[in-house]
């Protein structure tokens, strides 16, 4: 299994699709920081990133004094570090200063619809919730702007048609539409990011770029399956097929750290997760994070959270609205 398989089938991710928006032109909607919507959003939530899937028309998105970005059907924007941005009918209007988000949120089903009488453009505004520490795993390297176009794949098609469907699901009274749109979101978001990690492009850094980089992703797909085992440098060069310095070079280069410094990352992350999401006890997670007694792995654990794994469990317990809920099979 790759490295992002691993990753998605260890942590654990929230999605929602929160907005289904009709705007005609001219049109201008404000959409906040991240962080400020994200208590709105997903109580709890370390980390909440936007989305939007533009599904009829076409558009253009500002952010910052960044130049205007056009958006046409099919394409899907997220912005890994959770800039404030507008979504308008063309560059320079103003922002309608119409329902704010908690009053669209409030509303079932979740639609919003203004501007004057020009052309149609359809989108619905999605969010992705997780750790933090999910978030700079998966997002390290990211432009503040992703931008795809989710019809150029076989997946993305059949997602758009999907999520029309769950859209029109959600208006009716049968049960069930929520959640299959949560489910949708989820699996956007992740298409978005595959769609992204294999556009060719030089220069790339990352993750993603890490474990689309043969060499790299041989070894972070080593690291992901067997966390428990004792990897040294010299192991995780030969199943990348090359030396221990090339691997460390390339490693460093596109990750941003040695690869044993990154093991150990992964596997506090796979820790903290089972901590928080299963009643897992303390010696059997620190035997499936590779350490042989639970003052090594507490020890580790403090380094990595500031905090020993038994207080943080208790912690996270009594968060309200975490992300604990769920339960994990220990890898």
């Amino acid at each position: 299994m790759d490295a992002l398989s691993e990753t998605l089938r260890v942590v654990q991710l929230i999605g929602a699709i929160f907005i289904n928006a009709r705007f005609s032109a001219p049109w201008c909607y404000q959409s906040p920081r991240a962080d400020s919507a994200a208590p709105l959003l997903e109580p709890g939530a370390e980390r909440v990133v936007i989305f939007h899937l533009i599904t009829q028309g076409e558009c253009f998105v500002e952010m910052g004094d960044a130049s205007p970005v056009r958006l046409v059907a099919g394409d899907a924007v997220i912005f890994p570090e959770g800039h404030a941005h507008r979504m308008t009918s063309q560059p320079g209007l103003l922002p309608a200063s119409g329902a704010s988000l908690e009053a669209v949120l409030s509303r079932r089903p979740r639609q919003l619809a203004y501007g004057g009488s020009g052309e149609i453009t359809r989108l619905v505004c999605g969010y992705m919730a997780c750790d933090l520490r999910v978030a700079r795993l998966l997002l390290a390297g990211l432009p503040p702007l992703v931008r795809v176009n989710v019809r150029d794949s076989d997946v993305g098609a059949w997602l758009e048609a999907s999520v029309r469907y769950a859209l029109a699901e959600a208006r009716s009274p049968r049960p069930g539409g929520a959640g299959v749109l949560a489910k949708l979101a989820e699996v956007l978001f992740i298409e978005v990011l595959r769609l992204y990690m294999h556009e060719a492009a030089e220069g790339r850094t990352g993750w993603l770029a890490g474990v689309r980089d043969r060499i790299v992703g041989a070894a972070l797909a080593a690291i992901h399956k067997n966390p428990s085992h004792g990897w040294t440098l010299d192991e995780l060069a030969r199943v990348a097929g090359t030396s221990r310095s090339v691997l460390a070079e390339r490693f460093q280069g596109l990750v941003g750290s040695s690869p044993i410094q990154y093991l150990t990352r992964w596997r506090m992350l796979v820790a903290s997760n089972l901590l928080s999401r299963s009643n897992t006890p303390m010696s059997r997670i620190a035997e499936a994070v590779g350490y042989g007694t639970d003052t090594a792995f507490s020890r580790a654990f403090r380094r990595e959270f500031g905090t020993p794994p038994a207080a943080w469990r208790r912690a996270r317990a009594t968060q309200p609205g975490a992300l604990h809920t769920g339960a994990l099979n220990t890898p």
